[in-house]
């Protein structure tokens, strides 16, 4: 009554807005079902609109929106990048390669375009201060260019130590560009900035976040962790920069991860993701060519596929890959993830690779660096034993890689997480390694963490306690958003 005192058309433009957002909703439940998503979860969608008025709509547009057919680079840049870029592919490399890598070959060369690179040396790091160690020394030995990507770096004296020796690359003239995820890296500070920028470093953040866009941009992260020099080195892993993957920290001690350094061919493919990713962020084109295929002396030439995931692919396709380098396999599964959150036809791949007798092993850590995200890969565990998949619990500390071994042939680690988020909402990068050699080392590597593992029997998972179940079974519901 007041308000209708105060403003006498206060009913007018209270129905006005009424009819307004019972539009949009509508509007919006027309776009969810037109896009055809899986039924459970547009129904989802759907009773969200309607049950929540208001912050049902708010919830949508920051975490139910597709990004799906949209691009990060006009036509004219991308046929650019890809003319200085320009590779012919030879499936006469695929001979001598399992059928099983064949098949996955085909379905990469499908979703990123044919390539298989070959001249390949590649090194592998278990510990971040190995790591750290050789990316600074190459750093140190760049002459033309070092282009940096990290879901994180931190304000710390690992992250310290890396901006210096890229200040000091720009000061000598070396040309240095460095993308950060905004949300991931969201402590750096603005005078770390403003003196990397002094020093001639080109730096920008991926997807920044503000108040107008908050809502668009908050649930889509680029969780890349890129590094190429002169276009003859890169890196490639799930290492972010900070000291927890070196030294440790109050609460862990230092973290287990998987991290490579590759020199060959196959960075070309890395400057290419790099670029692509540049010229979404600050629309310039990296323009220097990149194919430098210089095969390192004295190092096996491993065969290497390169491939780029985000939520604007038209297809999930790292998923694609790890749900049918599973189903190919006739032996051995391995996978070593942090966070265990599967979509169905993952699960469903998995269990039916366990079934059927090949060798499943999953490891995660006891005590991984979120307890949500803890429950919700409880909620999958008593399915895969059932199955009779081998589940794993790390127990030194955080357990941060990420890989997938299949039988005697393949590997892929990288950025990605075993979990909807990386293969939905994340852009991330991996390197798929077809060799013998290679997946011999890695599978060795494995066995080696199992045995500071415990293995998670069906009795103790049975006895945990009540409360821990129920949790479990509610996080799980959103699971498709953590």
């Amino acid at each position: 009554m007041f308000l209708a005192e105060l403003f006498p058309y206060a009913n007018v433009v209270y129905d006005i807005l009424t009819v307004l957002y019972a539009l949009t909703v509508i509007a919006v439940i027309v776009v969810v079902l037109s896009e055809n998503r899986n039924p459970v979860k547009s129904m989802a969608w759907v009773l969200v609109l309607l049950l929540l008025p208001v912050l049902g709509l708010a919830i949508y547009l920051t975490f139910g929106r597709s990004l799906k057919g949209m691009r990060l680079i006009s036509r004219s840049d991308l046929r650019e990048l890809r003319r200085l870029n320009d590779y012919s592919y030879d499936s006469e490399l695929e001979q001598g390669l399992t059928d099983s890598s064949k098949q996955i070959i085909s379905l990469v060369n499908k979703l990123a375009g044919p390539h298989l690179f070959t001249g390949n040396g590649i090194d592998m790091f278990t510990t971040g201060q190995e790591k750290f160690t050789a990316l600074l020394r190459d750093i140190e030995a760049a002459q033309d260019y070092v282009h940096v990507q990290y879901f994180i770096i931190e304000n710390d004296e690992v992250g310290s130590q890396l901006i210096d020796a890229l200040k000091r690359k720009a000061q000598e003239g070396v040309q240095v560009r460095v993308l950060y995820d905004y949300v991931g890296s969201f402590y750096m500070r603005p005078r770390v900035l403003k003196e990397m920028r002094h020093a001639g470093i080109e730096v920008h953040p991926f997807l920044e976040v503000t108040p107008a866009n908050v809502a668009f941009r908050i649930n889509w992260r680029n969780h890349r962790k890129v590094v190429v020099i002169d276009g003859k080195v890169g890196y490639v892993g799930g290492m972010n920069i900070a000291k927890r993957y070196v030294t440790g920290d109050k609460k862990w001690k230092a973290w287990r991860d998987t991290h490579l350094r590759i020199a060959g061919e196959a960075v070309a493919a890395m400057e290419y993701s790099f670029a692509i990713d540049w010229n979404y962020t600050t629309r310039k084109l990296i323009t220097l060519p990149t194919m430098h295929y210089e095969t390192p002396p004295a190092t096996p030439d491993y065969m290497v596929q390169m491939l780029g995931s985000g939520p604007t692919s038209r297809w999930n396709n790292i998923s694609f890959v790890f749900q049918r380098a599973i189903s190919l396999a006739t032996k051995r599964v391995y996978i070593q993830t942090p966070y265990f959150l599967p979509s169905e036809a993952l699960l469903k791949t998995l269990q039916s690779a366990a079934l059927s007798g090949v060798d499943v092993r999953l490891m995660i850590p006891r005590r991984p660096d979120s307890w949500m995200l803890r429950l919700a890969t409880g909620s999958y565990i008593k399915q895969c034993l059932l199955s009779g998949m081998k589940i794993y619990y790390y127990e030194p500390t955080v357990m941060h890689a990420k890989v997938v071994i299949t039988d005697d042939e393949f590997v892929t680690t990288g950025s990605t997480n075993f979990d909807f988020r990386s293969f939905e909402h994340n852009f991330e990068f991996n390197a798929l390694i077809y060799s013998k050699e290679f997946n011999q080392k890695m599978c060795a590597t494995f066995e080696a963490d199992m045995n500071k593992c415990s293995r998670v029997s069906m009795g103790k998972w049975k006895k945990r306690p009540l409360m821990q179940k129920a949790l479990e079974s509610v996080i799980r519901l959103f699971s498709p958003i953590l």
